[in-house]
């Protein structure tokens, strides 16, 4: 049975709190463990990730072997079906499409002192994309993190894929081919970061790592950033729906399900105007566990951390909803437009009943990276913009530099930076010679 909340109760905000604190999960506290590891990295490099393979991957490598071969990915190919190529295919094309409407544009102007200023984005050089390996292979994030990258035209590209007791999804390989990226390292957790951080003498530095994993993945990208940009501190799935009664309590149940089944950490949530229609949305969630394949996953994370929270009105919903700040947010409702003009903090909203989350994890377009744990706040999810950079850029003539150096200078004094100031009033002197 899963949390059940009403707006209308005494509590309500205290047992509110207390679900939100449910989303960080029950994450193990290994800044130690993987402090140790990427110093280990850091200092021996092949070796380090070679025995730590073996160790947590049941895999035995050498420098050689780390990344798979033209022969694996022919043979991945081969072994992916035509549904399946025809569905990656045109997943990828989607995924493109949305990707390449995002890539900004350069602007340079020239103000009235005659000053010209404007900014320039440069994709950068390098980046290395972490693909989580073992039960949660999944082809789609490979498409979702490494399609931007293209699109923004960064010119080094690779991946790393771990393959526990040497098993690895030829999906993976095949999407890793469709989106670009020919180097596939066969390697994961805390020390695929820290290779693709400080390098080794295999494999060479990034500038920039994506993808979500482990706790392990999570805490390296952590500990890296600074030496290395990373997409974010991505944590345990979460969905919220907020529907009325006029729908389909099978689809709404199959909905919460779709993410409930990622881990047992993750977290449903639905939101509804009628406690009837939350009821029948329970039972059929409670039918849909007895049929499916990961029940164990998805019951754990419905019984645990699930909550049906029953509102007054749709404007208390989009109130919750920003204050969640969910990853998904399905607003099942018959006009989502109007509720969605309503809230501000979402990674990805899908609107209509028409509109199942699992399509933006597949084939919608928009990416899947999102922001999570109430992050959607303050960030949002992965872009082509996350794999460029924004130079400004900025030329004074000497007769815009008579018109604000004199303000710069007398700035630079008030702040006691007698350098900065010197620097524009020698030019300044120079002019009125």
């Amino acid at each position: 049975m899963p949390h059940f909340l009403n707006t209308l109760d005494a509590d309500f905000e205290e047992k509110f709190d207390q679900l939100m604190m449910l989303r960080s999960g029950d994450t193990p506290n290994v800044t130690a463990d993987v402090a140790a590891m990427i110093a280990d990295v850091r200092a021996r490099g092949d070796a380090a990730v070679i025995e730590l393979t073996s160790k947590f991957d049941k895999l035995d490598l050498s420098g050689d072997t780390f990344a798979f071969t033209k022969a694996d990915f022919d043979a991945a190919e081969a072994a992916v079906t035509s549904e399946e190529r025809k569905a990656l295919v045109l997943a990828a094309g989607r995924i493109r499409a949305y990707h390449e409407r995002q890539i900004p544009e350069d602007a340079l102007w020239t103000d009235e002192i005659g000053a010209t200023l404007g900014w320039r984005w440069t994709a950068v050089s390098s980046a290395g994309l972490y693909v989580p390996g073992g039960l949660a292979s999944y082809p789609s994030s490979v498409l979702m993190n490494a399609i931007p990258a293209a699109v923004a035209g960064v010119k080094r590209l690779v991946m790393t894929a771990p393959t526990p007791g040497g098993v690895v999804n030829p999906l993976v390989l095949f999407a890793a081919k469709l989106a670009g990226v020919e180097t596939v390292y066969r390697l994961g957790g805390a020390q695929a970061i820290a290779a693709l951080a400080y390098g080794t003498e295999t494999i060479e530095p990034v500038d920039k790592i994506t993808g979500p994993g482990n706790a392990y993945v999570a805490e390296a990208k952590r500990q890296v950033f600074g030496q290395v940009g990373i997409d974010m501190i991505a944590g345990p799935s979460e969905i919220l729906v907020i529907a009325d009664k006029s729908n389909d309590p099978n689809w709404i149940a199959l909905d919460l399900l779709s993410q409930a089944e990622h881990d047992k950490s993750a977290q449903a949530i639905l939101i509804t105007n009628d406690a009837t229609f939350a009821e029948l949305v329970i039972d059929a969630v409670d039918a849909h566990l007895e049929i499916l394949e990961r029940r164990e996953i998805a019951e754990a994370s419905w019984r645990n951390n699930g909550a049906i929270i029953v509102v007054q009105n749709m404007g208390e919903a989009a109130a919750l909803a920003d204050d969640i700040a969910p990853e998904h947010l399905e607003l099942c409702v018959d006009n989502p437009d109007v509720l969605a003009s309503n809230i501000s903090h979402a990674g990805a909203i899908f609107m209509g009943a028409w509109t199942p989350e699992a399509i933006g994890d597949y084939i919608g377009g928009p990416n899947h990276v999102l922001p999570t744990a109430g992050s959607a706040r303050f960030s949002s999810g992965l872009s082509v913009l996350d794999f460029m950079k924004r130079t400004t850029l900025a030329k004074m003539t000497p007769g815009a530099l008579a018109a604000i150096g004199p303000a710069a200078a007398e700035l630079a004094k008030s702040e006691s930076l007698q350098a900065h100031g010197l620097s524009v009033v020698s030019r300044l002197e120079r002019l009125n010679k």
